[in-house]
């Protein structure tokens, strides 16, 4: 009886995984065919799924309208400049936090987490006038910049997380061997918590790669990535909602690629454990 009950539930489990699943995955495929339709069919009531005219114009509409590479390759240097950039303060700072934490640890750990409730129109208005006086209007150090801030408490909270799991006690003996500061953290915590660095910066890749508000109101055209790119899209004459779709799976195919072959090393992250 017991073990009829585990395989319902394993079943059921089963089931409810495949539905959430495919509830996920419905809006890209509806993007996806969206993509190959003509406008007037895009917007037909009652809505085709399958059986239309498939048609690969809005791809060459786009590609002949915008230079796509000139975005996607914005896209690329924001989200690696500002991944790296991270790393060099959150590998440090998640370090201290770690292995030696004072009574204000946690605090400091919940005030950085707290800063990304903070909505982003409460601080633009600031950071537009620094950019405007600074000359980093539509430049990519200043995207930079600003998406490495607001991802570096994400990465702080999950490199301490993961850096928790290593025992003290391999760094002290690293200590005693004569290891340096520099030498503790690049040549022993480093590569112990490589599947945890390696999920924190996908994690941080798929978050500066989709960010839209800034990336929106900082850039016009130099600096512009594929949010940008998606936007011009959209206008007060009208959606192109055939265009548009084709334009969203330009912008989001590279990412679904990179998360598609990086799966294993984003699980092994997140289930990253002490060494015994």
């Amino acid at each position: 009886m017991a073990r009829q009950v585990t395989k319902q539930r394993k079943i059921g489990m089963t089931v409810l995984a495949w539905a959430v699943g495919l509830l996920i995955f419905f809006p890209i495929l509806w993007t996806f065919l969206t993509s190959f339709k003509t406008e007037l069919t895009a917007i037909s009531i009652p809505p085709q799924f399958m059986f239309f005219d498939w048609t690969t114009e809005n791809y060459s509409t786009i590609n002949s309208q915008a230079n796509y590479f000139h975005f996607m390759a914005n896209s690329i240097y924001l989200a690696l400049g500002s991944t790296l950039l991270g790393l060099l303060f959150a590998i440090p700072a998640a370090w201290a936090m770690a292995f030696s934490p004072t009574p204000r640890t946690k605090d400091i750990l919940l005030w950085m987490l707290s800063t990304k409730m903070l909505p982003a129109v409460g601080v633009y208005i600031p950071i537009y006038l620094l950019f405007i006086n600074l000359g980093l209007l539509d430049s990519r150090f200043g995207l930079i910049v600003v998406l490495f801030l607001i991802n570096l408490p994400i990465m702080v909270w999950m490199l301490y997380t993961y850096f928790k799991e290593i025992p003290v006690d391999i760094l002290e003996a690293a200590r005693m061997d004569g290891a340096s500061l520099r030498q503790e953290i690049t040549q022993v915590l480093t590569p112990m918590a490589v599947p945890g660095i390696a999920s924190t910066v996908l994690l941080n890749v798929i978050l500066a790669w989709n960010e839209a508000f800034w990336t929106l109101n900082l850039t016009t055209t130099d600096a512009a990535p594929l949010t940008a790119f998606i936007a011009s899209y959209s206008s007060p004459q009208g959606n192109f909602y055939a265009k548009l779709s084709a334009a969203s799976m330009l912008a989001i195919a590279p990412i679904l690629v990179v998360g598609w072959f990086s799966q294993k090393q984003l699980v092994r992250g997140l289930t990253f454990g002490a060494v015994k």
